[in-house]
């Protein structure tokens, strides 16, 4: 594997210092962009981090600071048709994939790195948002870690039953008869979340810094932003979503977080996958909003606590099973 060297916007991602970027080929031909943080410094592992529609390497660099002061290292990925990512689609500006599973070529991608740059074992997971959904689907499908924290995974799309029976019937019939995959999912804007709305009764977190920190980073750096996604994306999303609830779940200890103000993901299916999951544990957390890992400081502390706490209470196993 040639490791070819990309941007990594340090002055925008909050994250620590020493940090790197590269671009990866997916079995596709589609190019990716991952960042690694804290390799030389780790004790006690890499977490692999798995971000939301719309993120990219950037907005976790606060994430890896956390995970390198309680002694890991750090790979994100800028998923297909985001961040720095090739784009799918000729309007940048819209979210985009062809076949949900076509995400799991860009963590095969991610893993053959983490294995080219030697990093520190054992893995472990943290997913976020539709990071969560795709994390799901790789732990069903055997990524290598064993223990795996997530905050308001992607396991249902908080939408009206009516909207919901409407977007499935528009994404399949539009996408598939008529051509028209590519045209924006009704009721969202080609602008991302944070340039469209105000601070005041956001959806993402209460914390007035992580917002505007949010906001500097696709203000510096456009290529960065993403709009709403394509009636395929949604299509795929609620397939994906649907077809994970019939699968048993996965036998790796798990953390959820969740917060009481949800309103992105659906609480209902995050709820009712943890109490299947024999080994897994859902923290509620009162007044928080999607991005839990993006609220105010405090919030923050106890999520990386309890990241480490889980990860750390499996790392013998690990360890053991990757001997």
């Amino acid at each position: 594997m040639t490791l070819t060297p990309a941007p990594l916007h340090a002055d925008v991602a909050f994250g620590p210092d020493g940090g790197s970027a590269y671009w990866l080929t997916c079995s596709d031909g589609v190019k990716i962009r991952a960042g690694v943080w804290g390799a030389e410094a780790a004790s006690k592992g890499t977490v692999l981090l798995f971000p939301g529609r719309t993120e990219f390497v950037e907005k976790y660099g606060h994430a890896a600071g956390h995970f390198q002061a309680r002694g890991y290292a750090t790979v994100a990925v800028d998923w297909r048709g985001q961040g720095l990512a090739d784009r799918l689609l000729a309007d940048r500006a819209l979210g985009h994939v062809g076949l949900f599973k076509d995400y799991q070529k860009d963590i095969e991608a991610l893993l053959a790195l983490v294995e080219e740059l030697k990093l520190p074992k054992p893995l472990s997971l943290f997913a976020h948002s539709m990071g969560g959904c795709i994390g799901l689907r790789a732990l069903v499908e055997g990524l290598p870690v064993t223990s795996a924290a997530f905050t308001g995974p992607m396991w249902g799309i908080s939408l009206t039953p009516h909207t919901k029976k409407a977007a499935a019937w528009i994404g399949s019939t539009l996408a598939h008869n008529f051509g028209f995959g590519s045209t924006i999912a009704p009721g969202t804007l080609p602008t991302t979340y944070v340039l469209s709305n105000p601070f005041e009764d956001n959806m993402l977190t209460r914390d007035r810094e992580m917002f505007d920190r949010m906001k500097l980073q696709v203000e510096t750096y456009p290529d960065l932003a993403l709009g709403g996604p394509s009636l395929s994306w949604l299509n795929e999303a609620l397939r994906e979503c649907r077809n994970l609830r019939a699968h048993p779940t996965p036998n790796v200890p798990s953390l959820t977080y969740l917060g009481t103000n949800e309103r992105i993901v659906d609480a209902e299916f995050i709820r009712d996958r943890v109490s299947r999951w024999p080994n897994g544990e859902l923290v509620i957390v009162e007044g928080g909003e999607h991005e839990i890992a993006m609220e105010g400081d405090a919030i923050q502390r106890m999520v990386f606590d309890g990241c480490d706490a889980l990860y750390s209470a499996h790392r013998e196993t690990q360890t053991a099973q990757t001997a």
